[in-house]
C-alpha cells in the first residue's frame, strides 16, 4: 500500500513507535485518528512524498506501536504521546517538521505544536476542534454524538470488557457511521483496523488515552486558554461537511482562538477526510504546506540509513 516506502521502528520515552516513510525535502509528519493505523494515509501519502519528506506513524497503542502499562492520565494524556512522535522525529533526523493529524492524531499534533513551538513549521487538523472547547461546550447532543469519548472513558474495564467482547461491532461500527454513505474501506485495510482491537492490551491503552482526554488534557487545553497561549505555527482547518464539526461549531473561528494564522474548509464527504477525498484531501495539504514550509535545509532532509 505504500510503494516506495520504508517502514521502521523506534523506541520512545514512552512506547516503541511504528512507521513508515518516504520522499525528500522539508518533512511533514502525518497522525491518523481512531479507529485507524498509519495505513489510513495509504492514498494521501504517496502523493505528498513527490514533493516532501512523508512520514506516517502508529499513535502509540494502535497498529504495530507499543503499548503502555498503567492508568496514570498523565502518561496517557497527548503532551505524551506528542513527546514520543517528536522523538521518531528526531531519530529520524528532522527537528523541524509539518505535523498533519486526524481526529486522534489532529490532537497529538496540535498538543506538540503548543508544547514544542520551535519544531512544528506547520499544522493541519483534520475534522477537530480543541479537546478543551468541545469538553466546555459538552451536553446531550455531544453526549449521544460523540459517544465513543464518554464510552471509552468510563471506569476499567466497562469499555474495555464490553469492546473486548465484540471487536469487530465496534470498529464497523465507528468506520460506518461516521463515513459518507457510498464510502467503503477495502476488505484487507478493515481487517487491519479491526485486528488491533482484538488485543486486550490495546484496548486497555487506547481506553486510558480516552480517560485521560477527559482530565489531563482537558486540563492542558484549559491552562493554555487562561494564559492565552497559542500555536505560533500557521494552521489549516479540513472538516467534513457532513459531521458534527460542520454543525455544532464555526470551525476556523474556534481554531483562531488557539492560533493566529489560520484558514481552511469543509470537505464533501464523512469523517475519514483522506479515505473518502483522498486526492481532494492531498492537494490541499500540498499548497498548504508549500505556501508554509521554509525553503529546505540539511536539517529538514536529513535521514539515517
Amino acid at each position: 500500500m505504500f510503494a516506495g516506502f520504508s517502514s521502521f521502528d523506534r523506541e520512545t520515552s514512552g512506547a516503541t513507535i511504528h512507521g513508515v516513510r518516504s520522499g525528500s525535502g522539508p518533512a511533514v509528519l502525518l497522525l491518523h485518528g481512531i479507529p485507524q493505523t498509519h495505513l489510513m494515509w495509504r492514498f494521501v501519502a504517496p502523493l505528498l512524498a513527490r514533493d516532501f519528506t512523508v512520514v506516517a506513524t502508529d499513535l502509540r497503542g494502535y497498529g504495530s506501536s507499543g503499548c503502555l502499562p498503567g492508568e496514570d492520565p498523565r502518561r496517557h494524556g497527548m503532551r505524551e504521546l506528542a513527546r514520543e512522535q517528536r522523538e521518531v522525529m528526531a531519530a529520524l533526523g528532522h527537528e523541524r517538521f509539518a505535523v498533519v493529524g486526524h481526529d486522534r492524531g489532529a490532537r497529538c499534533a496540535y498538543r506538540m505544536a503548543l508544547d514544542h513551538p520551535d519544531t512544528v513549521t506547520a499544522l493541519s487538523v483534520l475534522d477537530v476542534v480543541p479537546t478543551g472547547e468541545v469538553f466546555a461546550r459538552a451536553d446531550a447532543e455531544f453526549a449521544l454524538g460523540f459517544w465513543v469519548w464518554s464510552f471509552l472513558a468510563a471506569p476499567s474495564p466497562i469499555p474495555e470488557t464490553m469492546i473486548n467482547s465484540a471487536p469487530d461491532v465496534f470498529v464497523d461500527h465507528m468506520l460506518d457511521g461516521w463515513a459518507a454513505p457510498n464510502h467503503a474501506v477495502e476488505a484487507e485495510v478493515r481487517s487491519s483496523y479491526r485486528q488491533q482491537f482484538h488485543d486486550p492490551e490495546r484496548v486497555a491503552t487506547i481506553c486510558q488515552q480516552y480517560r485521560a482526554a477527559a482530565t489531563a488534557d482537558r486540563a492542558d487545553d484549559e491552562a493554555d486558554r487562561d494564559r492565552q497561549r497559542k500555536v505560533r505555527a500557521p494552521v489549516q482547518v479540513l472538516w467534513s461537511q457532513q459531521g458534527a464539526v460542520e454543525a455544532w461549531y464555526d470551525p476556523i473561528e474556534m481554531w483562531k482562538r488557539w492560533a493566529d494564522d489560520v484558514d481552511g474548509q469543509s470537505l464533501s464527504c464523512g469523517h475519514f477526510l483522506p479515505e473518502e477525498q483522498p486526492d481532494l484531501t492531498a492537494r490541499l495539504l500540498r499548497g498548504f504546506l508549500e505556501n508554509h514550509i521554509g525553503p529546505v535545509s540539511v536539517e529538514d532532509t536529513a535521514g539515517d540509513s
